[in-house]
């Protein structure tokens, strides 16, 4: 992983990755903390719903029970399925339901004040809230899931869908034949009145012809009676063919177009057009269903993908459309045939009423025409009475394969996933906020960033230790002894030296590194005095365990001499001068008295060591610096920006004040930057080491090999 840091110039590595995270841990897991727990609170406080399911399978019904043949198992067919899964999302199911179940009511207590929803909302709301309808792969079942605050209610809207969803099958697969058998009633009885009105017109021409001993039944085989009973017979086929051809196009005229679609199967539509265009329309509404369930409604996929299926939903319609008027033509044109046949015939039986057997011919024609209109009641006797046996086979197109049961445990909202997602939601933003703080943070980071900016040498790393300024392991004092010593090389050797040590702002650490580093001093041998002229905020005498007073303050005021103010450490070499008396200041009135009292300390002392208050927002800082002989800066880690601190070195600057370096203070020992070898390595090398440092004579022994602070004493009377 690469990227470019809040400087602009460094490269990311993974190594800074890992130590940032290991930086900024407390922030990442307040951050997880907060999600995780706002999310448990959340879900704690989600309505419960619960989820009941009933299962049903379904099967493409047939168009035609066949008498007296092998009834074959239908195959699956995914659009009939994916078909079915839409029907039972629609109004004509849902409707029912909500009626049966008085849903208005019973959700408009929930939702309206105890006021009746309207049923158009109520299926709104349940379509979207409530519903959800799914459907196994490569079968033929279907799960109606229903979810409610109620898990009775819940269980009762899944077991009527199911109900009504059944019936509604059973009553379209038995509609078209009921309408059918309706059609050839109606058409038996116009027959039978025929016939009866025929039987009556031969029995009139009976009583006419005299011809009472004519046997009805004779037959005549002369070519031309052939001629007549063969066309005669046609017509009637012909007839037959009409009325099926106008039954056939009055139902699908009936039919409405939204629901023709439904109707198109090999048998019922046999155009190959019309049955390639359905399943496009079908692929079609699947793809918007997917893209539906992943996509937001604005989205161009889905919006291109509705238009593709509303173009090919537009298409079918016009089909079926052009279907129906093919029909009405197909009518038009057997009814035709038939009006032309019958015409012939007329045209015929005229040609043989003027033949030779004249007179007997309208008997004859009469009688011919009565065996065919009882030939034709005969017929539709028999095919009525086929259809209403085909309608009487049961016809197994759905079957509930169980009923939903109240359930016991609340689906949503889930816990486990809920709070899954809100632990790596928590994790992702927190990891997100401690990089983008990084990108952001300006303060000084490592030693290429203080030496690049400040153009000042880095004379130590202080890693983080305690609060106090006490410490008996070497590990700790090794940092110290590797600042005095580059701090000794930055100055000239064998000269007493005064030095302000400054940092930019309060809370630092400027204070405990300066008594460890004098510390380090002392325990090397030098003479060291430690002046605390932070006289605002003090706080080198609680450091010490050593009264405030009389102190630096007293000593400019000219109350005590400065030998009576200096307290001796119990480390022999140091020396301190506490702040003194509280509510005094450091002005420019007192710079004589300071460089007097400068020089007279460089006298008796090889290092005097000033803690200065902040270089920013205190003048104390300035009078100070003018009258040593050089500063030290104390920058903490990562803890202001960059400009202030440039802006306190521009201050030490323009009092042409020598900087002799920079102590970075406070760097995390597992930080992963680039002084991380300063932090891992003191307490290697200063555990290697046996022998002590040297000290200087007199000095007691313990002091030498450890630097220890003497035991808490009762502060003293200022008085």
């Amino acid at each position: 992983m690469a990227a470019v840091t809040g400087s602009g110039s460094e490269i990311f590595s993974l190594n800074d990755f890992v130590g940032l995270l290991r930086l900024r841990k407390n922030l990442i897991l307040l951050v997880f903390g907060l999600v995780w727990l706002t999310t448990a609170g959340v879900t704690a406080l989600l309505p419960k719903w619960y989820l009941s399911t009933a299962k049903i399978r379904v099967e493409k019904p047939e168009s035609e029970v066949k008498l007296f043949q092998n009834q074959g198992t239908s195959a699956y067919d995914p659009y009939f399925v994916q078909d079915q899964f839409e029907i039972l999302q629609q109004e004509k199911i849902i409707y029912p339901v909500i009626e049966n179940l008085r849903l208005n009511d019973v959700l408009g207590k929930q939702l309206n004040d105890g006021q009746p929803l309207p049923s158009g909302l109520t299926y709104q709301y349940i379509l979207r809230k409530m519903l959800r309808v799914e459907s196994r792969r490569a079968t033929s079942i279907i799960e109606i899931n229903v979810y409610a605050g109620d898990p009775l209610l819940a269980a009762a809207i899944a077991n009527e869908i199911a109900r009504v969803y059944a019936n509604d099958r059973v009553q379209l697969a038995t509609s078209e034949q009921r309408e059918g058998l309706a059609k050839l009633r109606g058409e038996l009885e116009k027959q039978e009145r025929a016939v009866i009105a025929q039987r009556d017109f031969v029995e009139k021409l009976r009583k006419e012809l005299d011809i009472s001993g004519f046997d009805l039944n004779q037959r005549h085989s002369d070519m031309e009676i052939e001629t007549l009973r063969q066309m005669q017979n046609s017509l009637i086929a012909l007839r037959v063919d009409a009325i099926g051809r106008k039954t056939r196009w009055e139902r699908f005229r009936t039919i409405p177009p939204a629901e023709r679609r439904a109707m198109v199967n090999a048998e019922l539509i046999s155009d190959t057009n019309i049955q390639n265009l359905l399943q496009a329309y079908l692929i079609a509404e699947q793809n918007v269903t997917r893209l539906k369930g992943r996509l937001g409604e604005a989205h161009p996929d889905l919006i291109a993908a509705k238009e593709a299926s509303e173009k090919i939903q537009d298409q079918l319609d016009r089909l079926l459309h052009g279907y129906e008027q093919s029909l009405e033509i197909s009518f038009k044109e057997s009814e035709a045939r038939f009006s032309e046949l019958e015409r012939q015939l007329s045209q015929a039986k005229v040609d043989q009423i003027l033949s030779a057997r004249e007179r007997m011919r309208p008997f004859e024609e009469a009688a011919s025409k009565l065996d065919d209109e009882q030939r034709l009641q005969t017929t539709l006797k028999l095919t009525l009475r086929q259809r209403e046996i085909d309608f009487q086979v049961p016809k197994k197109t759905i079957e509930i394969l169980n009923t939903a049961e109240p359930a016991r445990v609340a689906s949503r909202p889930s816990w486990t996933l809920n709070l899954l997602f809100a632990g790596v939601f928590g994790l992702v933003l927190g990891v997100g906020a401690a990089v983008l703080i990084e990108y952001f943070d300006t303060s000084f980071r490592n030693i290429a960033d203080v030496e690049s900016k400040l153009k000042l040498p880095v004379l130590g790393v202080i890693p983080r230790q305690r609060a106090t300024g006490e410490t008996n392991e070497n590990g700790e004092e090794e940092c110290f002894r590797v600042l005095q010593t580059n701090l000794n090389l930055a100055l000239r050797a064998g000269q007493p030296v005064a030095l302000a040590i400054f940092s930019a702002g309060p809370g630092e650490g400027k204070s405990t590194t300066l008594r460890r580093l004098a510390l380090a001093m002392a325990a090397a041998g030098e003479r060291v005095l430690l002046i605390d002229s932070d006289v605002r905020r003090p706080t080198q005498h609680k450091l010490a365990n050593a009264p405030r007073e009389p102190g630096f303050v007293d000593v400019l005021h000219n109350r005590v001499q400065w030998n009576a103010a200096v307290q001796h450490d119990s480390v022999a070499g140091l020396d301190m001068i506490p702040a003194g008396r509280a509510g005094a200041t450091i002005s420019l009135l007192y710079a004589n008295k300071l460089r007097e009292l400068v020089a007279e300390f460089k006298g008796h002392y090889d290092k005097v060591l000033f803690d200065s208050p902040p270089i920013i927002g205190v003048s104390d800082a300035a009078v100070l610096a003018s009258v040593t002989d050089g500063s030290m800066f104390v920058i903490q880690h990562r803890r202001n920006p960059a400009g202030m601190v440039m802006r306190a070195r521009q201050i030490i600057d323009g009092l042409k004040v020598p900087i002799f370096g920079v102590v970075l203070n406070q760097v995390p020992s597992g930080s992963e930057e680039d002084y991380g070898y300063y932090t891992s390595n003191y307490s290697s090398y200063a555990q290697a080491s046996d022998s002590p440092p040297p000290t200087r004579a007199g000095a007691d022994a313990r002091g030498a090999d450890r630097l220890e602070f003497r035991e808490p004493r009762e502060e003293r009377d200022p008085s």
